[in-house]
Order: C-alpha cells, then structure tokens, then sequence
C-alpha cells in the first residue's frame, strides 16, 4: 500500500481495507492505516487514539459481527480526502450485544509510506 497516490478509488479501495480490517479484527491492517496521532471522535463524544483503538480490539472489548457501509460524499482537497458514510453495524461492546446505524466522517492523508487515516468522528442517528 505505500507511495498510493489519493484518487477516488484508491480511497474506497482504502475504507474497504478498513471495514474488513474491523470487522476481523485485524490490528496489523488497522495499525497500517491509522495514522499514529489519529485523534477521532468516537459516538459516546470521547476523543479516541489510535493506541485506544488498536487496545480495544486487541483486548477483545469490540467485536463486529456485521457492518453495512454506503459511502455519501468523498471529496479530495490536494493530498487528503474527506469521506462521509452511513454505516449499520451489529456487534459486542464490553460483553453487550448492539446494533446501531451511524454517520462517520473520515479524513485520509498521503504520507511517503501510503495513505493514513489522521482524524473523523462518528454519530448515532435514526
């Protein structure tokens, strides 16, 4: 994945990478494509790192069973891009079963070494 230059379809080859990665809960893939200063902003409204991402797979307290994504918007502003998805997603939190529908917004960077997650937020909606 290094020296992938931010297309439009290199971004959505990138956030299939992504949701695959979480769904599996593959820590080298995500920990290839977050950023090390990742800063996101998780729906309960707590800033997350990427240490306390990759910690909360690995520690098993995540567990995706299904994930439905559909991408809104995606917009390329030089060497990053800024995507918007819906995405409905049944898993466990902590031992408890959800099943939710949220709205993510999600910035990736080109860096010498591939294109990286850096920041979103993510909210609850109907």
């Amino acid at each position: 994945m290094n020296n992938i230059l931010i297309t439009k379809n290199n971004i959505l080859a990138h956030e299939e990478l992504l949701y695959s990665a979480m769904k599996n809960g593959n820590i080298n893939v995500l920990d290839e494509l977050l950023h090390d200063d990742l800063l996101f902003i998780v729906p309960s409204g707590d800033v997350i790192t990427k240490k306390i991402d990759l910690d909360t797979y690995r520690e098993g307290k995540l567990k995706i069973i299904e994930l439905f994504p559909k991408t809104e918007n995606l917009n390329i502003i030089s060497d990053t891009a800024v995507v918007t998805v819906v995405m409905e997603i049944k898993g466990e939190y902590e031992g408890g079963k959800f099943e939710a529908k949220y709205r993510y917004i999600r910035f990736w960077k080109q860096f010498d070494d591939g294109v990286k997650v850096i920041g979103g937020s993510g909210i609850a909606i109907d």
